[in-house]
């Protein structure tokens, strides 16, 4: 075989987006044809159009939760695997084609053996396909063609999830570069898919500036994979002669070895395509504002209407800590973890236990950027409580928090119930709060409050937890509102001259 060179990038083509609708059309499309016929061509197009589908769900699911994004992997996760252990078998056909000449022993033993199992794996395809959910996939690309606009093409959003990727993607490749095995490389060849279809879906910009060079990571690496399974299955033909099999192994080593290396001069070193990929994505002030923008984007999906509660309770949140109310509104992290909470709380829309679901569906996602673990746990805990029953130390996991964590979701979850409370009372905006902070008391004055026995009882509720946090009473007043008068216009000298004239 000749030695592969690393070969100049083509010239960047504009690279249009992708829109799911359209690749789920194109999977209905691949599925007809392979139905006709499941040969190597329309078997692999199939796949592609399954695993982008796939793939772009798994991206979103970071971003929206609801239920069709796993809907739609587990309705084509059947036919996947189908396809791909065909596909596997039609790629190394190719394979021994292209390592020995057609008279090779063992290229004859194979090529049988692949032969035989054909049959039975175009019928189990076949078996598969027939059993498709098209009904379902209809009804799945209608619900998901209006859950992919909460993220905005080329936004902040969209950038953030591509240096999630990007940042898994650095892991991976550290891993693969220190293993020969194929797991670990395998996994970095998921990873860059998953990059390539991220960019390709949002970011159409980025795709057309990396869309060659992710092609060719991808090609390298889908190589390497190809030559790993072709070795797993040369071991496991025992019907092989013990030295030709050990040739054969030594040859697909060799011929991985190259791609390894290739990827290697690609991606190491100060001409990296890891280091331009990296410079074109969000750092430092856009990163943290990116991380807000793919929280928004979570509220947004959620269907709920959290910005003016986030207002207001980021407002009391500002007040406590100028008037010093309590040392843990002074700590590091707490108003962004505060924002945070006001814009998740109602993240979740399972009837029976929401509040649960929410926690256990933000625990589930990627920490977001410029977050600690620690940090992103604190608001999925107050999202817990921020209504319903208060936190208690004989509530299971949150009684194992340490005394600080508590405090932290005691006071996060608190604000949050008050700016609810307050806005379902008919407050839709925190101009003109006011606060006062005696030895005795903390009196917060909210313009337009509206003071009745049925208001008293709800603000009594939403209060109280914030009450724990503060050590005494927070009293809600009415705030007077001042009116604006304006100033009196004063006259211009040219005025005062034609008024002496007409005089």
């Amino acid at each position: 075989m000749a030695s592969i060179t690393v070969l100049p990038a083509k010239a960047r083509v504009h690279a249009e987006r992708r829109e799911l609708s359209d690749s789920m059309d194109r999977v209905r499309e691949e599925l007809e044809k392979v139905r006709a016929k499941p040969d190597e061509e329309n078997v692999h197009d199939l796949r592609v159009a399954l695993r982008r589908c796939r793939s772009v769900a798994m991206v979103f699911e970071e971003i929206d939760g609801d239920e069709s994004w796993p809907k739609m992997r587990r309705t084509a996760k059947k036919l996947f695997r189908a396809l791909g252990t065909l596909r596997d078998a039609h790629v190394m056909e190719g394979w021994i084609k292209k390592l020995a000449d057609e008279n090779d022993p063992v290229r004859v033993h194979l090529h049988t053996v692949f032969e035989a199992d054909e049959p039975e794996l175009n019928k189990e395809v076949l078996r598969v396909a027939k059993k498709f959910g098209e009904k379902s996939w209809k009804g799945l690309r209608q619900r998901l063609r209006r859950r992919v606009r909460y993220i905005p093409v080329g936004g902040l959003a969209a950038e953030c999830l591509a240096w999630e990727r990007f940042e898994e993607i650095k892991q991976l490749h550290a891993d693969a570069l220190r293993s020969d095995k194929a797991k670990p490389w395998h996994a970095l060849r998921i990873g860059v898919k998953k990059l390539r279809y991220t960019v390709e879906t949002l970011l159409p910009a980025h795709h057309a500036a990396w869309g060659a060079d992710l092609k060719r990571l991808q090609d390298l690496l889908g190589d390497v994979h190809d030559l790993d399974m072709l070795a797993e299955k040369l071991s496991a033909e025992t019907d092989v002669a013990g030295a030709e099999r050990e040739s054969w192994k030594e040859n697909t080593q060799r011929e991985r070895d190259k791609r390894v290396q290739v990827y290697r001069q690609l991606t190491l070193g100060k001409t990296s395509i890891w280091n331009k990929w990296k410079h074109a994505l969000p750092h430092g002030e856009r990163l943290e504002a990116a991380s807000f923008a793919r929280l928004k984007a979570t509220a947004r999906a959620a269907q709920s209407r959290p910005r003016r509660v986030a207002r207001i309770a980021l407002r009391i949140f500002e007040l406590l800590r100028r008037a010093k109310a309590a040392e843990v509104f002074g700590e590091a992290n707490m108003r962004r973890n505060l924002r945070a909470t006001a814009l998740l709380h109602a993240v979740a829309d399972d009837e029976k236990h929401p509040r649960k679901a929410a926690q256990k569906y933000l625990l589930e996602i990627s920490v977001p950027p410029r977050w600690t673990r620690d940090d992103w746990e604190l608001v999925a805990w107050a999202v817990r409580f921020h209504r319903g029953a208060e936190p208690t130390l004989e509530d299971g996991e949150f009684g194992k928090l340490s005394a600080a964590a508590r405090e932290h979701v005691r006071a996060l979850a608190g604000v949050v119930r008050l700016g609810r409370v307050l806005h379902k009372s008919g407050i839709d905006s925190p101009t003109g709060f006011k606060i006062e902070n005696s030895p005795e008391v903390i009196t917060l004055m909210i313009p337009n409050l509206v003071d009745s026995l049925e208001s008293a009882a709800k603000f009594a509720a939403g209060k109280h937890l914030l009450e724990t946090v503060l050590g005494k009473p927070l009293v809600l007043r009415a705030a007077e509102i001042v009116p604006k008068v304006a100033a009196p216009e004063t006259p211009r000298e040219g005025l005062y001259a034609v008024a002496g004239a007409s005089d």
